[in-house]
């Protein structure tokens, strides 16, 4: 009888974890995505972040802190999740002017993660602006129709530096001219326009700027075009990360966190508010909770998760488009009676507001 309530209970466990996105093996070569992760809001150049919006997968105790270096560069440190190679981090600036944010690198430190980030002004003078971060590691596959990719592809035309499928498969990164690349992220496909995509650009030395394009999915795959930009307008060979969700946050997880979301303002004149279509695209973790978009002025767009508001938070936001447009966060975003209130996403083609597909996403530790 014993041995019957074990053999029981071991099936219990594993339905559980299965049933949460998880597989019942113990390490991380076997376990459904993430690994680790972490977010904040950097508002400072040195010391501790913002409390409120920082929350990452290391034990209680330790902060995110950082650290200044040259003009417009910050170290964020990430305490106690530290990997040898891998993973993938995205950036978006917070500032009320033309500025942007991109990763320079990131790498190991004892136990901990640090990434270099560095913020332009356009034309590529360096200066500091705030900016979300995120950064994320996973292995292991993921149960359909729950789907959850990214790609590093390394600068200098280096190739792809690191990647993860939730389905198992390969991603496969095609160089097409100057500054534009197919991405296909075989086994994740969909039947129509579903999930949400972040891009960021990775560059050590240059100012350079990325952002999505040409989404075409198929039952297959998910394809779609990265674009990126140098330090003004013109096309221009660098590395970035892009990452692909579909039902699950941006960090990888699942439940928890129970609080997250994305949508895709693809029709960024409509005054609103108006919740984007198809719905797949629309994504809100607490239904019947949506998210709704509504105009703020010209190239300004207020973005409400509905239901899903809860500290600690990060957003990311990425332009959609065949041109040299981009997009940040006008300020920090807030909660207000358990709504998350994205007030505003800007976007911009060289320093003037224009209204630009933008794809947002939202995620809380909890």
């Amino acid at each position: 009888m014993r041995q019957l309530r074990t053999v029981l209970l071991k099936f219990l466990c594993v339905a559980a974890m299965l049933a949460a996105g998880l597989t019942a093996a113990g390490t991380s070569a076997h376990a459904a995505t993430p690994n680790r992760w972490g977010f904040a809001v950097v508002d400072v150049t040195s010391g501790v972040p913002d409390l409120n919006h920082q929350a990452g997968s290391w034990p209680v105790g330790p902060t995110v802190t950082v650290t200044p270096g040259g003009v417009g560069q910050v170290f964020v440190r990430f305490p106690a999740i530290g990997i040898p190679t891998g993973g993938v981090v995205h950036v978006t600036a917070i500032t009320d002017t033309a500025q942007w944010c991109q990763v320079q690198k990131w790498s190991m430190s004892g136990a901990d993660e640090i990434v270099a980030v560095q913020c332009y002004r356009y034309g590529g003078i360096p200066q500091f602006a705030p900016f979300s971060i995120v950064f994320s590691e996973s292995t292991g596959p993921l149960p359909a129709p729950k789907a959850f990719g990214y790609v590093h592809w390394k600068p200098a035309g280096g190739g792809i530096g690191s990647q993860y499928n939730s389905s198992g498969a390969a991603n496969v990164v095609t160089p097409l001219s100057l500054g534009t690349w197919t991405v296909r992220l075989p086994g994740l496909g969909s039947s129509g326009l579903a999930g949400n995509i972040q891009v960021t650009s990775v560059d050590p030395a240059n100012p350079a700027r990325c952002k999505a394009s040409d989404w075409t999915p198929s039952p297959a795959e998910q394809k779609l075009v990265v674009r990126c930009h140098n330090a003004t307008n013109a096309p221009f060979n660098t590395g970035w990360n892009l990452t692909y969700q579909y039902e699950r946050a941006i960090t990888g997880a699942g439940i928890p966190p129970k609080n997250f979301g994305y949508t895709f303002d693809n029709v960024p004149a409509n005054p609103g508010p108006y919740m984007p279509v198809p719905p797949a695209v629309n994504y809100n973790s607490q239904p019947p909770f949506t998210n709704d978009i509504l105009g703020a002025g010209t190239g300004l767009r207020l973005v409400t998760f509905h239901g899903i508001g809860v500290l600690q938070d990060d957003v990311q936001v990425t332009a959609y488009g065949t041109g040299p447009e981009y997009c940040n966060l006008l300020t920090t975003w807030g909660t207000f009676g358990g709504d998350a209130v994205v007030r505003d996403v800007a976007c911009y083609n060289a320093t003037t507001r224009v209204n630009q597909p933008s794809f947002v996403t939202y995620v809380s530790a909890f």
